[in-house]
């Protein structure tokens, strides 16, 4: 009987681990290419972030990153130091991995989403996060709107 009990708990410990290892925030080899200037410590900080979650990360260093910010049509006022291109999306900035899985869950018809400037305290920046995190959206047209706050 002894070995049955150690079965069962050896089976149940295999699908509990197995649980926490498959459904956490991980993209599993989604590939995430990052365009940065080649001397932004951050953004190698940022994409090592999205390396531990997952992420395929691919680097392309640039002298100057507004023309990709430009082609993409990122507003200036959303612009951040890195532009990452996942899937069909950019995500511009230290964007926490909460906002990138809603963006890939939900799929919304929007061009991608950004966390402007360089926060304390997010994914890849030092300091404590002292505010909300506020993520936009930003549309086709130019537009933007809030997507997510954290």
């Amino acid at each position: 009987m002894k070995k049955g009990y150690l079965i069962v708990l050896v089976l149940l410990f295999a699908g509990i681990l197995a649980f926490f290892i498959f459904s956490s925030d991980e993209a599993s080899g989604i590939t995430a290419t990052y365009y940065k200037s080649v001397s932004c410590g951050c953004c190698e900080v940022h994409s090592r972030y999205l390396d531990s979650k997952g992420f395929d990360i691919k680097i392309n260093n640039l002298q100057d990153v507004s023309s990709i910010k430009n082609n993409l049509g990122i507003p200036y006022e959303l612009q951040s130091c890195h532009t990452t291109i996942i899937e069909s999306y950019f995500v511009e900035g230290h964007v926490p991995i909460e906002a990138i899985n809603k963006l890939l869950e939900e799929r919304p018809n929007i061009k991608g989403i950004s966390l402007p400037g360089m926060p304390s305290g997010s994914p890849g920046m030092t300091g404590t996060k002292n505010q909300d995190f506020v993520i936009y959206a930003v549309n086709y047209d130019g537009s933007y709107e809030e997507f997510m706050k954290i």
